[in-house]
């Protein structure tokens, strides 16, 4: 696939080298030639020096051809007008990715309708939820971290109770799957809990704060 990735920071010189490496076509756009000495020795793609806002510098990175585009510079404001102008004026782009640096930005992004990923939201909620509990093993994150699938290992105090029972009480909480002796299920409300399960969970913040909490009864029962 080809992809053009507008912004080479520290971000966007990581996530060319990683597009190239998995067999993309990668062309990287920066105004600043310096910019493109983060990109990785090995890295085979091309580079555009040029303004993201000028048509010129994005028909030089073949913009016509392209399937999906991330702006990932370090500027909020930047990444929105580029992001909005690009799938305003370029259809045929099937993604367009933007970065979120600063969260009081989140706000005027998502009013432009932008696909966007916020590493600083996303860091410090994966941070927090280490804090609080490195027993919750998250493994997948949605949005920006607003919804997560956690693996959780049923403990001695549950064998036996099913999974409404462990539930009842959650809220904005729903399993996704059950793993036991290797092998994966779609459980049921009623599918019954045993010793050394691994109960793969969809939750919010406050979803898994209440399941801990009830997982905190059980082993006090």
């Amino acid at each position: 696939m080809n992809f053009i990735v507008v912004g080479c920071g520290r971000v966007g010189a990581e996530l060319s080298f990683r597009l190239f490496k998995n067999g993309h076509q990668v062309v990287v756009v920066d105004n600043n030639k310096e910019s493109f000495n983060r990109l990785h020795p090995d890295f085979r793609g091309r580079t555009v020096e040029g303004e993201a806002l000028s048509s010129d510098a994005l028909e030089r990175a073949a913009i016509t051809k392209a399937d999906g585009v991330a702006v990932v510079t370090n500027s909020d404001t930047m990444n929105a007008v580029v992001g909005h102008a690009i799938r305003t004026h370029y259809p045929n782009v099937k993604q367009v990715i933007v970065r979120n640096y600063d969260p009081a930005m989140r706000g005027m992004l998502e009013a432009f309708g932008l696909q966007l990923v916020s590493s600083t939201a996303w860091g410090a909620e994966r941070v927090q939820e280490l804090l609080i509990d490195p027993s919750f093993r998250a493994v997948f994150s949605a949005g920006n971290g607003e919804v997560e699938m956690y693996e959780m290992y049923i403990s001695p105090k549950w064998d036996g109770l099913t999974i409404s029972n462990l539930l009842d009480g959650c809220s904005n909480t729903i399993c996704a799957a059950l793993t036991r002796a290797g092998r994966a299920e779609l459980p049921t409300p009623d599918t019954k809990l045993k010793n050394g399960d691994v109960l793969t969970v969809s939750a919010t913040l406050e979803g898994v704060r209440s399941l801990r909490a009830k997982l905190q009864e059980g082993q006090e029962a």
